[in-house]
């Protein structure tokens, strides 16, 4: 049995992830879980899955669980160092981390630091310090399996085969709600007409990225340090159907690719029983449905943040941090109707240009220049 520890058990992956051990109570165990504002959700899951410690972000939710939480078998902890305290626990074998953005960056280094396997959801933390997290990885034997399912998908095609012996990598996207229009077409859409994405269902915040090929930029960065890549072994193409979830070209030509229905509780279980397999419930893909599967070139004049990632990736350092926190805070303003949709790309490139990057940042650099970046993004409008 593995015992397992959920940073942000109320969202999208974390859900799916409490899915996954309602299925197979023999072979999991939950001992945390944490959230932010959703503590209705939060009191189910401590309910269902009596957890040992719960973890909440926002300090006054913290103390309304404690309220309606009538448990003395569970410890309720507060703010960034609640999250870092879950990541950390003795019995925990396996950290899934699933919060959103860059808050996952100090409780996912601290789990490895403990010598915890890391089943990884948050792209932000390998964007802004993937090579400081896969050092620090290294050096203490710590597995991280990627949940997101364009890089468990590479993971699974590597299984056996020699990175050296690898070509290229290509990550496939669906191309979103907008795939096809042009920057005319998208002046005036809303946060509602971004949200409409025709394959996942994601947070919000993950689908506006997809919208925006924002969300494949972040990947192409992770996928670098993931794999130990160079940037131009790593080629991204347009999936509608979202069927081939990520391709390995290999230096003879054979590509080996993952296929699946779009849902995310394949990646996510195979992350949670790695080395092994096991049997699901979930529907399996049937051949005899599909038409056909097309691939397209990205457009990245009328989807620049794809271009602003490869640039961000290129130029390194600590430049990967302003692309994802000035990303991050322009999400969440676009979310609330106070900025357009090409207000995002437009705003992203004045906050690289005017960074002077750190070339080897440390983990406090990175988190100075994400907070540096997220206020000039709020004093700009």
């Amino acid at each position: 049995m593995k015992r397992i520890s959920i940073l942000g058990s109320t969202g999208s992956i974390g859900t799916q992830t409490l899915d996954i051990v309602r299925n197979n109570p023999d072979l999991f165990k939950v001992i945390a879980i944490s959230g932010n504002t959703n503590i209705e959700l939060l009191r189910k899951q401590i309910e269902e899955f009596k957890p040992k410690y719960v973890a909440v972000y926002d300090k006054k939710n913290a103390q309304k669980l404690k309220e309606i939480v009538k448990n003395d078998e569970v410890e309720i902890l507060a703010g960034l160092e609640g999250l870092n305290a879950i990541a950390i626990i003795d019995e925990v074998d396996v950290v899934v981390t699933s919060v959103v953005g860059n808050i996952g960056l100090l409780p996912t280094f601290n789990a490895i630091k403990a010598k915890k396997t890391i089943a990884l959801a948050n792209k932000e933390t390998l964007v802004t310090a993937g090579e400081i997290i896969m050092n620090e990885a290294s050096k203490n034997g710590v597995s991280i399996i990627p949940v997101d399912s364009e890089h468990s998908a590479i993971f699974q095609c590597l299984n056996g085969n020699d990175i050296l012996n690898v070509e290229k990598i290509i990550l496939t996207a669906s191309g979103g709600p907008f795939r096809g229009l042009k920057r005319n077409d998208l002046l005036s859409v809303t946060s509602k007409d971004a949200l409409k994405h025709p394959n996942w269902n994601m947070g919000k915040k993950i689908t506006i990225d997809s919208a925006t090929l924002m969300n494949k930029g972040l990947e192409v960065i992770e996928a670098k340090w993931l794999f130990n890549l160079e940037i131009d072994q790593i080629d991204v193409i347009i999936h509608p159907q979202s069927i081939i979830h990520s391709m390995v070209e290999f230096i003879d030509g054979s590509i080996l690719a993952q296929l699946g229905i779009p849902d995310m509780k394949l990646p996510i279980q195979y992350a949670l029983t790695y080395p092994l397999r096991i049997k699901s419930n979930m529907s399996k893909l049937d051949f005899n449905q599909i038409a056909s599967l097309t691939f397209e070139k990205p457009d990245t004049n009328t989807f620049p943040c794809l271009k602003l990632a490869y640039e961000a990736l290129k130029i390194g350092g600590s430049m990967p941090t302003v692309l994802n926190a000035s990303n991050e805070e322009l999400v969440y303003l676009f979310l609330n109707g106070k900025i357009g949709f090409y207000d995002i790309p437009d705003k992203i490139e004045k906050a690289m240009k005017r960074h002077n990057p750190i070339k080897n940042p440390s983990i406090e650099d990175i988190l100075l220049v994400d907070k540096e970046t997220r206020e000039y993004i709020n004093n700009s409008f």
